[in-house]
């Protein structure tokens, strides 16, 4: 039993909040690498997704009385603390350029022509979803990214299911005209 609450973010959340920090350690080691995932693909910035996590890791151990068991997962309430951090790093933030290293995206020791393709096609992918407006980013972040279901995504944006579709529909048109638009430049 021991062990199972050594993994259950739930029990780990109920200790963090009576001040626990080795269970916030715990709670920390089992989300920052996917959240870190997460906010790179909303800052498309390191730094930016680094302070953002930060910043929620934080609000995590200074409002973990505030999560509720009974109104949905902590990693569903700290996706949406994450995600406000970076929504809000992105609005007092300057622009800032796509992610230089695709390499995430590349598949495992392809051959070199294949990588350097599919490098070159990640950053112009990255430079398209870093001209989306960040709602529409994090949307498709979060429904092709993470997998996260439209209901999910509408709880994180604070909207409904059918709007996150509308906001889904509309970053796909736009990601897809600007991904054309940047094949019409290149020749």
């Amino acid at each position: 039993c021991m062990l199972r609450d050594l993994t259950d973010s739930a029990a780990l959340m109920a200790r963090v909040a009576d001040g626990d920090a080795a269970s916030f350690d715990l709670l920390v080691a089992l989300l920052h690498a996917p959240m870190l995932r997460l906010a790179l693909r909303i800052c498309h910035d390191r730094r930016d997704a680094e302070d953002a996590l930060q910043a929620a890791l934080t609000k995590l151990w200074t409002h973990a009385e505030s999560y509720e068991a009974a109104l949905g997962s902590v990693e569903g309430w700290f996706h949406r603390i994450l995600i406000n951090q970076c929504l809000d790093r992105r609005r007092r933030l300057r622009p800032v350029a796509p992610l230089d290293d695709a390499a995430h995206i590349a598949a495992p020791d392809p051959a070199p022509f294949d990588a350097a393709d599919a490098n070159a096609r990640a950053r112009r992918v990255d430079a398209a979803m870093a001209r989306l407006n960040p709602r529409q980013r994090t949307a498709i972040a979060l429904f092709h990214g993470e997998g996260t279901s439209m209901a999910e995504i509408a709880l994180q944006l604070e909207t409904s299911p059918k709007a996150v579709e509308g906001l889904l529909a509309r970053a796909r048109k736009e990601l897809s005209e600007l991904l054309a638009s940047e094949r019409t430049d290149t020749k």
